[in-house]
């Protein structure tokens, strides 16, 4: 992990800053290879070019970060101790008092760097988000097996949500069942909360499942992912119950074929606007163009949703190693939707599909 807390130095320079006080679960994860919650207690990680990091976590998860792997400088507190103040003795004992700091205005609270300006009160903060995005785009061959377990993982909890479905079963029931399969094969959690939706609630994109009990005729979406030693996957499929309309058919061959067009056009130099253009331009030649109503995709990575953003005013080339998400859909209001999603690694190649289940309308039942 050091080489990447190394490349972020380097690249902080270029913003004037010497230092840097990383917050938030994906990147303390990214630069210390230990992954926690910390809820409301602060974990951190703090580099700069004097001397080796910094994590600074509560002492009740010190035996947790040393079997993460952590070698470097430890500052534990308790509950009961002002970690800002040992923080602050800490950086005056050893001299390394930091001209400037970079921190991610993303995530770090009002709070937190009002407490940061208490106590170095000289110090200059800049924004270092920017940065660490821009070095999480790119994924290594060990990220990427991560994604790829994840990406398996997530095609079996379609598997298993789609078995589920019955005559009189709820949306929720169907999302306990899939989540329990997935709970034993290992899965400690989900990347976000699972959503089942059927009939015309899929008209929905971030829809909530509810006691709705499927029915004939129905649409029903799955859209949901999990966390593998801590990457993300996130796949969405939809199926119909029992029977199909040929208005539905059709509905769902148009986002099949955006999905397939965009992928097709995912190449290293590519612009990523044409990503989204390649989808959304066969969905409007569809006559379906107002009802695709977001983004064609998202990065994807120890973060659900992470840099790249896919949408259609980016001009940023696509580079190898990076992963993100295709998602085309169509939502028609008051009468149903189709969502289709892969995730997809980016090779000098060309694209890696990492989610394999199956895209075309199954009728179920």
């Amino acid at each position: 992990m050091q080489h990447r807390i190394d490349t972020l130095l380097q690249q902080l320079k270029g913003d004037q800053a010497d230092s840097v006080f990383i917050t938030s679960m994906e990147n303390v994860y990214y630069v210390s290879n230990y992954y926690t919650d910390p809820h409301e207690r602060l974990v951190a990680v703090f580099a700069d070019q004097k001397d080796a990091p910094l994590l600074i976590l509560p002492a009740m998860e010190k035996e947790d970060a040393l079997q993460a792997g952590w070698k470097e400088e430890m500052l534990t507190y308790h509950d009961h101790e002002d970690v800002w103040q040992l923080f602050k003795d800490y950086l005056k004992e050893r001299g390394r008092i930091p001209a400037s700091m970079g921190i991610e205005k993303d995530h770090m609270s009002v709070l937190r760097l009002e407490m940061l300006q208490h106590i170095l009160p000289d110090t200059a903060f800049t924004n270092a988000t920017e940065l660490l995005q821009k070095q999480r785009n790119i994924k290594d061959k060990k990220e990427y097996t991560l994604l790829k377990q994840a990406a398996v993982l997530a095609d079996y909890g379609v598997k298993k949500g789609i078995e589920a479905i019955a005559a009189g079963k709820s949306e929720l029931q169907i999302t306990a069942e899939l989540e329990y399969a997935l709970k034993q094969e290992g899965v400690q959690s989900m990347s976000f909360a699972t959503t089942v939706l059927s009939g015309p609630k899929t008209a929905s994109p971030h829809g909530t499942p509810d006691g709705k009990q499927i029915a004939a005729g129905d649409l029903v979406l799955f859209d949901l992912g999990v966390i593998f030693e801590g990457y993300c996957s996130d796949i969405t499929r939809t199926v119909a119950y029992k029977h199909v309309t040929a208005d539905q058919q059709h509905i769902h061959d148009t986002v099949r074929i955006a999905l397939e067009k965009a992928t097709a056009a995912s190449q290293v130099g590519t612009a990523i606007s044409e990503i989204d253009r390649a989808a959304r331009g066969h969905i409007e030649q569809a006559g379906f163009g107002e009802y695709f109503t977001h983004r064609v995709g998202h990065g994807l990575g120890i973060g659900v949703h992470e840099f790249p953003s896919l949408s259609s005013n980016n001009t940023q080339a696509l580079q190898e190693g990076m992963c993100y998400t295709i998602e085309p859909g169509i939502y028609l209001p008051g009468v149903g939707g189709v969502r289709i999603e892969d995730d997809i690694f980016l090779t000098k190649n060309g694209p890696d599909v990492l989610t394999a289940y199956p895209r075309d309308l199954q009728i179920i039942g």
